[in-house]
Formats: structure tokens, sequence, C-alpha cells
């Protein structure tokens, strides 16, 4: 099994992300392969490497939620495999964060922000999301941060798992 499919498998919230469809678990057999690869083109669809705006649910309550930043990592079927994103500051709270099994990393500014605000990305939250669920896409990621985010996830998906 991919250290992405592993890793989505060790997240709860692995599933569709749409307001109205609470977040499923998808059996592994039932998982078509993800390719991840970076290959941003701002062409109106999502691709690996760029970030998207799409309905994130919450953790605590599925059928609610909000649009968000989330880091396109790669494409799965007909979808995408994503990490969502905050201007939050996580690094004061990092411990804290981590004790409860959340696991961020910076990622810069970008044109997904409009306010350019600093980023981070949650490595342990691997989103599902299909055609539907992507609202617009933000920007790129620079090559160097994507590669960096990768190794992270690879990272925390082999302590993990």
């Amino acid at each position: 099994m991919s250290w992405l499919r592993r890793l989505a498998h060790l997240v709860p919230h692995w599933g569709t992300t749409t307001p109205t469809t609470p977040t499923t678990t998808v059996p592994e057999a039932a998982a078509p392969e993800a390719s991840v690869h970076y290959a941003p083109e701002i062409d109106g669809d999502p691709d690996p490497g760029e970030v998207v705006w799409a309905w994130v649910p919450y953790e605590d309550d599925p059928s609610r939620g909000k649009d968000r930043p989330v880091l396109i990592l790669a494409t799965e079927g007909d979808g995408w495999l994503g990490l969502p994103m905050t201007s939050k500051d996580h690094d004061r709270d990092a411990a804290d964060e981590a004790r409860w099994g959340r696991h961020w990393m910076d990622v810069g500014t970008g044109g997904w922000d409009a306010q350019r605000r600093p980023s981070e990305v949650r490595l342990d939250r691997v989103l599902r999301l299909g055609r539907d669920d992507v609202r617009r896409e933000g920007a790129a990621i620079d090559r160097r941060i994507f590669d960096q985010v990768l190794a992270a996830v690879r990272d925390l998906s082999s302590r993990d798992g």
C-alpha cells in the first residue's frame, strides 16, 4: 500500500467533503490508486501542487464545515487527494496539537490568500475531493514546498504505521 493510502486509512476524515454528504471511510479495495506528482496548470481544474478552495467539514460535526484552502497532493480516479490549510499559527501550540494527533507544517504565503497571510497545511488529515467539491483554484505552491510537504507526510505516515 502506498504511503499516501496508508496515511489516508489512518485518518478518519478520508472521504467526500461536501456539506450535504458527511465524510465517510472508503474501504481500501474500493479506493483507486492515487497518482502523486507536481503538475500545477492554472486552467480551472485542480492539479497536484495547486491550492484550491473547497468545502472542508468540521471534525466534531462533519455535517457542518466551511470553505477553506486545500493543497492538492494527488489525483485519484476522477477526483483529488488534498490536505486542508489554515492561516492560524499552530507553532505556539504544536505540542498540544500533536498530542491530539494534529500535525501542521508552515508553507508560507501565496495567491490562495487574498491577504497574503502565512499558511500552514495539516499533514494528518487527507481529504478526498470530487469535482463538485472544489469551488475555485487559488494558486500553485512552490515546488520545493510541495516536495517538503510530501516528505513530511511520508515521515508522519511511517511513524504511525
